[in-house]
């Protein structure tokens, strides 16, 4: 059974930041792996209490890791909740052609109950001495904040989700200009040390955060900061529908649900009360008097229906019709 998110008026669902929870301080602790990690002993990082693992899948425009499916499988096998991640490049090609390869390779999010959102790991340029551009790729801050946004909308169009943001403070204040413009992406904080310090304007909470470099566990000591529960929402989170709707004179009104969610949704009812008036056209629904009924039949992750009535309106007064849909409440008013 899948939970319904409803959001109005376009409002996007906020992402799980659980600094509240009773397991925050510490958190529940994974790794990180990359190419360079080669074989990894999944069932002792099992062993050694370590619960969802980030494994490298591609870097830039072209190069995917061979180790990949070995490590990301073998987390899998382990019984780790694991997820993929994209190391960019963003002077090579532009964010959504490095999120389309990044999904073509290994970064495309599973509902298996197992699998995390794709990871965006935006840093310093380690490359410098290769390609002789700068800590932030050669990039303005107004062009780097474009070509994540061009990655992140790709990566959401895609697969359903919000893509994780791994970065430093330092790097995101430098590189972004402190960008505010990404508070729907969980953040996965790069910061090691004995605690997470100052964050990026854009999050008031880390979701993940990286505190070494290496540890007890194979590769990048991790933790996120909720309980294990809440780390099965992140892989695992409810469907989700925005509201929207346009009104034109006093008369015609409609109403835009989509489907933003990761999860194809069925028999989406959808009732409205019109005021001030009667509905006097309504296609596709039931109707009579002030009330109409409607019924969507499916909505696949990034698809939308609009629903049109028209009202016979009274000359003066109020007007114009609530739509219902589930827990959530719409009113389109002249």
């Amino acid at each position: 059974m899948r939970r319904l998110v409803l959001v109005a008026a376009g409002v996007a669902l906020g992402i799980p930041l659980f600094a509240g929870s009773a397991q925050a301080l510490n958190g529940v602790p994974g790794v990180d792996v990359s190419n360079w990690t080669g074989e990894v002993d999944w069932p002792a990082v099992a062993a050694g209490g370590g619960k969802f693992a980030f494994v490298q899948a591609t870097e830039g425009s072209d190069w995917t890791s061979p180790h990949f499916q070995a490590q990301y499988g073998g987390a899998a096998a382990a019984g780790l909740i694991r997820g993929a991640y994209h190391f960019a490049m963003p002077h090579t090609l532009d964010g959504g052609q490095q999120a389309e390869h990044f999904v073509a390779n290994g970064g495309k999010w599973t509902n298996d109950g197992q699998t995390l959102p794709g990871v965006l790991d935006v840093e310093d340029n380690p490359y410098q001495d290769k390609n002789g551009k700068n800590s932030c790729y050669g990039l303005s801050a107004k062009e780097m904040v474009a070509w994540i946004k061009d990655f992140t909308t790709t990566y959401r169009r895609k697969t359903g989700r919000h893509a994780i943001i791994y970065t430093t403070t330092s790097w995101w204040r430098t590189c972004t200009g402190d960008s505010t413009k990404f508070k729907a992406n969980p953040l996965w904080l790069a910061r090691w040390g004995g605690e997470p310090g100052e964050l990026p304007a854009s999050w008031s909470a880390h979701t993940f955060w990286q505190s070494a470099d290496k540890g007890p566990l194979v590769g990048g000591q991790n933790s996120f900061n909720g309980s294990e529960e809440q780390l099965k929402e992140l892989v695992n989170p409810p469907a989700e529908i925005t509201l929207g709707g346009g009104i034109k004179g006093r008369t015609s009104y409609t109403l835009t649900v989509s489907n933003t969610g990761p999860h194809a949704m069925t028999n989406i009812r959808v009732s409205g009360r019109a005021f001030g008036g009667t509905v006097r056209t309504a296609p596709g629904c039931k109707f009579s008097g002030t009330a109409v009924k409607c019924v969507i039949p499916q909505l696949k992750p990034g698809q939308r229906a609009r629903i049109q009535v028209v009202l016979k309106a009274k000359a003066r007064g109020a007007v114009g019709i609530k739509f219902t849909v589930g827990e959530a409440e719409y009113t389109l008013k002249a």
